[in-house]
């Protein structure tokens, strides 16, 4: 919340204490920037919300406490009820300007705030098994699990962005016998790739690599140890892979988590060891059960089968515990569509295990449809298999990639239509929020410098006040963007703030020879307008540039 809001929350509060001895608590006032300027620069419904306590017309009500405020506000021009009882303000024009020191001041640190006080966050996102080459799939997990932990960043949480590497298990003895079979193949051996193996061409390349490196060595060995090779370097040779992928698309990792760890170092044993000791399983056929129906799952789910296998929950429970015993009060898992079953159970053994219910929170990812003049795209024009993440970006860039992927709420499907992500027009959202910062930055390199004033009190204009009554917003929407995880609205804020600056932009002549200090005043809010773009595109992983095409 800005000052100008805060302000007004605060004296809402104490009037209403004065008038009618009620303690209005924390959201039980709200302030709002009303669609139409004719109901002035903010607005509140407090005295329709006091209706039903007070048992008093919300007219009524509105009247007294709008006395209280024209006694109490020095900085409101004027104060109006309209309708049922809305309370209108128009706030001096010298107050709303003074959010532009606020930014030059604040520069790249403008729309920071400590809304999340250090609350310890584990997200993890991703996470795609070390088999394969990362695809369209992921693309929209990644950038949207990016987009998060900057805006959690920003908003003063302790957030740590985690990748849960899936290295243990049946999957990775498939990827040892795919990747020698094809290291077999490239000798002009005879080889057979397993029927649940992997027959990517990715493996080829893995394969061509360890022959690159090792020539015919892994020929000429014992074949558990030939297996137990290809299997580790199988597994680096595309973790490399994976996280070069993400590195390209602007996405990084502060941890990279090994199931296949988490197993050697007893965890898995621990896990199952305490949800016995507490009484949550059960033996039945041979086998260990978790009694999650007890916790709200539809049915009682396997732990360690009867050949003494654990089922894929068992080390996940695991994982799970191992992240809050570092230390995390949240863990955020952001999870395909095709995992929406697999949340009950999870959430049910975190609630069993005797950590709060809410500690753990799942994002589904929708499923994403590329879309090419009208049709549907399902396969790489090039090589004929699903389309990566890296082709997606060498074909419409990086930042067109991340920013269509965030502009739309991530339990929504999404149609990613190429041709317009292509498109150099004010059609394409990036596009037009890029050309707002470019366009700003041509302004400005026509003078030596901006100066930073001690008042504008010529920013008067309808077009000069909607711009920075929005510029205001920003480190309100970037707080609440991150405590609801929702990236989309920094997109929203953006196009919204380019609109603004378009429409400021074509209805002022910002320099003017004939009047300085309106020139001075005007360059200052074209420089707060430049900062506050290009920290916002920031949250979203996306550049500034500071000329176009």
């Amino acid at each position: 919340m800005n000052k100008i809001e805060q302000n007004l929350v605060d004296t809402i509060k104490a009037v209403v204490k004065e008038k009618f001895d009620v303690d209005t608590d924390e959201g039980m006032v709200m302030i709002e920037i009303p669609k139409d300027n004719a109901n002035g620069d903010y607005s509140t419904n407090i005295a329709m919300r006091l209706t039903k306590l007070l048992r008093r017309n919300p007219r009524e009500i509105a009247t007294a406490i709008k006395e209280g405020l024209e006694a109490r506000l020095d900085n409101a021009e004027k104060i109006e009820i309209a309708g049922p009882g809305f309370i209108n303000f128009w706030i001096a024009k010298t107050e709303i300007a003074g959010v532009i020191n606020a930014v030059i001041d604040a520069g790249d640190h403008y729309g920071e705030n400590n809304s999340g006080n250090g609350f310890p966050v584990l997200l993890e996102y991703v996470s795609a098994n070390p088999t394969g080459i990362l695809h369209l799939g992921h693309a929209r997990g990644a950038a949207w699990g990016d987009s998060c932990a900057r805006l959690y960043k920003a908003s003063g949480y302790n957030c740590l962005r985690e990748y849960y590497i899936n290295d243990a298990g049946n999957q990775m003895d498939m990827l040892a016998l795919s990747v020698q079979a094809r290291y077999r193949e490239l000798f002009g051996l005879d080889f057979t790739l397993p029927e649940d193996g992997y027959h990517g061409k990715d493996i080829i390349g893995v394969a061509e690599k360890i022959k690159e490196e090792y020539g015919d060595k892994w020929l000429n060995v014992d074949n558990a140890e030939a297996l137990k090779f290809f299997k580790a370097e199988g597994k680096r040779l595309e973790m490399k892979r994976i996280e070069d992928d993400l590195k390209y698309y602007r996405c990084e990792f502060d941890s990279w988590m090994s199931e296949q760890w988490i197993v050697d170092q007893g965890m898995v044993d621990d896990a199952l060891k305490i949800m016995v000791d507490k009484g949550l399983t059960y033996e039945e056929d041979g086998a260990f059960w978790f009694k999650s129906t007890e916790y709200g799952d539809d049915k009682n789910r396997v732990l360690r089968k009867s050949d003494g296998y654990y089922t894929y929950l068992t080390p996940d429970i695991a994982n799970h515990i191992h992240k809050f015993n570092r230390g995390y009060k949240l863990l955020v898992n952001l999870w395909g569509a095709d995992h929406h079953g697999y949340v009950p159970r999870m959430k049910a053994a975190i609630e069993a295990l005797g950590y709060p219910p809410n500690s753990l929170e799942v994002d589904i990812i929708q499923m994403v449809r590329l879309v090419e003049n009208g049709q549907e795209v399902k396969m790489s024009k090039r090589t004929g298999n699903a389309v990566t993440i890296r082709e997606l970006c060498d074909d419409i860039g990086v930042d067109a990639a991340r920013y269509f992927f965030l502009s739309r709420a991530l339990d929504t499907h999404l149609d990613f239509d190429l041709g317009l992500a292509r498109s150099k027009t004010n059609d394409n959202p990036v596009y037009y929020a890029q050309y707002a910062h470019a366009r700003s930055c041509t302004v400005l390199s026509k003078v030596d410098k901006v100066e930073r004033l001690e008042k504008y009190d010529l920013l008067t204009t309808e077009k000069e006040v909607d711009l920075m009554k929005h510029i205001n917003e920003f480190p309100k929407v970037v707080a609440d963007a991150a405590l609801t995880r929702s990236p989309n609205k920094i997109c929203n804020y953006i196009q919204k703030l380019a609109q603004y600056f378009h429409s400021f932009y074509g209805s002022n002549k910002i320099i003017d020879d004939a009047n300085p200090e309106l020139t001075k005043q005007r360059l200052a809010l074209v420089l707060a307008t430049k900062i506050t773009l290009k920290n916002a595109l920031g949250l979203l992983g996306v550049d500034a540039p500071e000329k176009m095409d």
